[in-house]
């Protein structure tokens, strides 16, 4: 199976990541069959050489098969090239744990007896 992906480069702390057509079992910077453009997260958001895709060798693949990353995906939405991947909805807070609620309420019960105490 064919993935479009990211290969990193670079020096440890500045990565660069290159779009690559590769085979899904083949190494995360080994071997690749075409190169796609090019990412460079270190540049500022609007800089015109942060992004490099080839379109049309992008089309190509898709139209052949090849299935791209989650963060491929992310970035030809961003582009235009193919329709933007749906996010996963965060939740704000995840629900506290059972000995974590026993405490509230323990708290609750000491502070509303505190407060009955006084009045």
């Amino acid at each position: 199976m064919l993935r479009i992906r990211l290969t990193r480069g670079g020096a440890k702390q500045r990565p660069f990541y290159r779009i690559v057509v590769a085979d899904s079992r083949a190494p995360r910077d080994g071997r690749f069959i075409e190169k796609l453009g090019s990412y460079n997260p270190m540049l500022p958001r609007d800089h015109a050489d942060r992004l490099v895709i080839k379109e049309e060798r992008v089309k190509y693949w898709l139209g052949i098969g090849a299935q791209p990353s989650d963060r491929v995906a992310r970035f030809l939405g961003i582009t235009g090239i193919a329709p933007a991947p749906a996010q996963a909805e965060q939740t704000k807070q995840a629900a506290p744990k059972k000995k974590a609620q026993d405490r509230a309420a323990e708290k609750a019960k000491a502070a509303a007896a505190a407060a009955s105490a006084e009045g």
